[in-house]
């Protein structure tokens, strides 16, 4: 520890600290542009010259390295005639527009002028001016504005991890720019917004919509990935006008992915559902709220009583409320049906006999910044987790070594140190082979079965690679991503997973694709556990319910023909069935055919309720703003419909009361587990097969909907993309039009070229309108030029 002094004030800080830190540990404020306590140290803004005693001039705070026995002045006549004489120097080119600019209210050079600045310029030249430049559908430039802090570029560098922007040129001509014909495509592009300390990045979905003294803040979860980064939701008029991050240092720091930003203009699209609905006579006619439950309890009644309970099937969307995923199975059992899921996407339930507890990230959130070694299975981190992904980045510039064994190769921007890539139907194999890797690295023993069924695995120096990557220092980590979860063989990918994790002391973690999977398996949404106990009897799986056979559905904020593993096989089945009752926020076109009454339901903006993330956090949130027209919340929804079936239990008057009820000995932390057990094989189909991720904006309803984000590259309609060797066997090169059939249905989509791909790999993206005809996202695929 080292002893300073800051304005009189003594105080002991640890060794290289600078002034700026020292200052802040004291709660003394020094005025600053470039500093930001995330990023690196740039110190070209000098706005933060402070004096240091026997020092011959002001010295950058932010900069300048703590010695024992200093002291600094921050408010003496030196130190203020410095920061001035800055001021004086940044608001010479600087634009009087602060009454048309978006920043203005929360603009820190705004604030600093009136503490620093003159009341006039003395500046009487011509000001200079700097074309705006064109960065996307999420970010609008006023470059006159700019004064140069770079923080933007130094975020793209070190947070983000690629850099996107630059600042060219030297002196009175700096400008920061894209690089030619290019704009910002990060998936954490918002962040540069917020660190922009003047308006010369704004935003341009928000842009001339409101002021910022205007708004409400109010705070909230987010409702997509597994994180559950905090938000902070400013309201205008009970409309939602914009979304920030609000510091939380455990989960999302002080960043938000676009995902989160920028999905909130979905909440006022055109085709938000707002009355009850029931179709007669194949049309569609609006009803009030007691004629619609009315409707759907005579309804289920009757499919009961003619079929059986076991004819009714219930599937609810892993981005509802903890509250909605606890009533909706409470009511689906207490009709007689154990048929309940959320898990759409995948496909293979084989492991469901030998799991012991709720899939989960099997450490904290904020462990991912500090490991040494990690290994992703089946997983795109940077497009399903942008900020797990900056934390893996951050733990990789800090030593850390990262390998992937995927089918399709992802850029995590950061040097893997073995990137294994295969087709679809051996990825169980090239995991496999890992694990021998593993097991000749550490002389672990594995169990006989497992070791039997992995005989004659060849063993690459790819393999041997990864493995040394994964057993890299202490701190250790495997993540199974998207494509995992979603593979056929998921669960022999899961029980490898935990053979790797117990060989090489690693801790292993199930990546939550939505804002509440964990949640949705600890409340019972799933066939063989109900709110932390085993059923005797378990239900269908999603598989098995979204291929039909079933006279009844119940579908809670969820569109099977984009969350499911098949959409085309998913529609099949909500059309043969007698009475499909739809609850969302949306009316989609599909549920406008399939469904007989839709029952509106407000998103997470207009409810109270909590989400559970993939750490196993409890995080709660209140609406931000009314519901729209006659929508009501979903736990509303299923009290009444418990009620008119005169079920026990259904009682509860508000939220909180739900909330006390499911969490009413409900241990969390010995409910989370990602221990399974099947027996694996390793034998592998030949011929093309589908990689059908599902990207970053599509993965629910909200993102679907948000014009903003559907105008990104991540949002381009998808193409058939496979690898140069591929194409030269069937024929096809980049450009051409091609058919793809799968299990009978046919799609044309243009061919693209990706080295991200294996052999006999086609990557065809999900949950899009133009690919939804077709099957399973990993199944045999054929395709022949159109």
């Amino acid at each position: 520890m080292l002893e300073i002094e800051i304005d009189g004030q003594p105080l002991s800080v640890e060794t290289g600290s600078t002034v700026m830190d020292a200052a802040n540990q004291a709660g003394v404020y020094i005025p600053h542009f470039c500093y930001h306590k995330k990023l690196s140290i740039a110190a070209n803004c000098r706005m933060c010259l402070v004096e240091v005693e026997k020092a011959p001039k002001p010295l950058p705070a932010c900069a300048t390295p703590v010695t024992d026995g200093m002291k600094v002045k921050t408010r003496s006549e030196l130190a203020l005639k410095a920061q001035k004489g800055v001021m004086e120097f940044l608001l010479i080119n600087h634009p009087l527009d602060c009454p048309i600019c978006d920043q203005g209210g929360e603009c820190q050079l705004q604030d600093l002028a009136v503490g620093y600045g003159n009341s006039s310029s003395r500046y009487e030249e011509e000001k200079r001016v700097v074309p705006n430049k064109e960065l996307g559908p999420l970010i609008s430039t006023d470059m006159t504005r700019c004064i140069h802090c770079t923080r933007c570029v130094r975020f793209g560098q070190e947070i983000a991890g690629v850099m996107e922007l630059g600042m060219a040129n030297r002196g009175e001509h700096s400008e920061i720019m894209p690089f030619i014909s290019k704009s910002v495509n990060s998936e954490l592009s918002g962040n540069m917004i917020d660190l922009c300390p003047v308006g010369a990045l704004t935003s341009k979905p928000f842009r001339y919509s409101a002021r910022t003294w205007e708004l409400s803040r109010r705070k909230s979860v987010s409702p997509h990935d597994g994180l559950g980064s905090n938000l902070i939701v400013q309201v205008k008029h009970n409309k939602v006008h914009r979304v920030l991050p609000l510091e939380n240092e455990a989960l999302n720091e002080c960043w938000l992915s676009d995902r989160d930003r920028f999905s909130y203009e979905a909440l006022n699209a055109a085709d938000r559902l707002t009355k009850p609905m029931i179709k007669q006579d194949n049309r569609w006619h609006e009803v009030e709220w007691q004629q619609a439950i009315e409707y759907v309890a005579h309804g289920l009644q009757d499919i009961c009583a003619n079929h059986g309970a076991d004819a009714l099937a219930g599937l609810i969307s892993p981005q509802s409320t903890t509250e909605e995923l606890y009533l909706f199975q409470k009511l689906l059992r207490g009709l007689g049906s154990n048929h309940i899921d959320h898990r759409l996407r995948q496909a293979d339930f084989s492991a469901d006999a030998s799991v012991q507890g709720a899939p989960w990230l099997g450490q904290s959130v904020a462990e991912l910044s500090t490991v040494s070694g990690a290994l992703l299975v089946g997983s795109a981190l940077r497009k399903e987790q942008p900020l797990l992904a900056a934390r893996l980045r951050h733990a990789v510039k800090h030593g850390a070594k990262v390998a992937s064994v995927s089918c399709l190769s992802s850029d995590l921007l950061v040097k893997y140190s073995s990137n294994v890539v295969v087709a679809p139907q051996q990825l169980v194999a090239a995991l496999g082979s890992v694990l021998l890797a593993v097991q000749q690295a550490t002389g672990g023993e594995l169990p006989a079965e497992l070791a039997a069924s992995l005989n004659g695995l060849v063993v690459s120096d790819a393999h041997r690679a990864a493995a040394a990557a994964l057993l890299n220092g202490e701190q250790r980590s495997i993540l199974l991503g998207q494509l995992a979860q979603n593979h056929p063989y998921y669960a022999q990918l899961l029980t490898l997973a935990n053979a790797l994790a117990q060989l090489s002391g690693a801790k292993l973690g199930v990546l939550g694709m939505a804002a509440n999977s964990t949640g949705a398996w600890l409340m019972g949404a799933v066939p063989m556990h109900g709110h932390g106990r085993k059923h005797t009897t378990a239900g269908h799986a999603a598989g098995d319910l979204l291929a039909g056979g079933k006279q009844a559905y119940v579908l809670f904020n969820t569109e099977p023909e984009f969350d499911g593993h098949n959409g085309t096989q998913a529609l099949g089945a909500l059309s043969a069935a007698k009475m499909v009752v739809y609850c969302a926020p949306f009316k989609s076109e599909a549920a406008l055919q399939y469904a007989d009454v839709l029952l509106p339901i407000t998103p997470f903006s207009e409810t109270a309720g909590s989400f559970i993330n993939m750490a196993g956090t409890v995080q709660t949130f209140n609406p931000v703003v009314k519901p729209q027209g006659d929508s009501r919340p979903g736990w509303k929804v299923l009290r009444v419909l418990g009620n008119l079936f005169d079920l026990p239990g259904f009682e509860q008057d508000t939220v909180d009361v739900v909330r006390a009820e499911w969490q009413q000995g409900l241990d969390i932390p010995a409910l989370l587990s990602n221990h399974a057990s099947v027996a694996v094989s390793v034998a592998a189909a030949e011929g093309l097969h589908r990689v059908g991720d599902v990207p970053l904006y599509q993965i629910d309803s909200l993102t679907r909907r948000a014009p903003a984000l559907q105008a990104t590259v991540d949002a381009a309609v998808p193409q058939a993309a496979m690898n140069a060797a591929t194409l030269a066997r069937l024929g096809l090169q980049a450009g051409d039009r091609v058919k793809l059939r799968q299990g009978g249905a046919e799609v044309v989509l243009t061919v693209s070229t990706s080295e991200a791909l294996a052999d006999d790999a086609v990557q065809v993206s999900a949950a899009h309108a133009s690919t939804i005809a077709l099957g399973g996202l990993f199944d045999a695929i054929t395709v022949e030029r159109a």
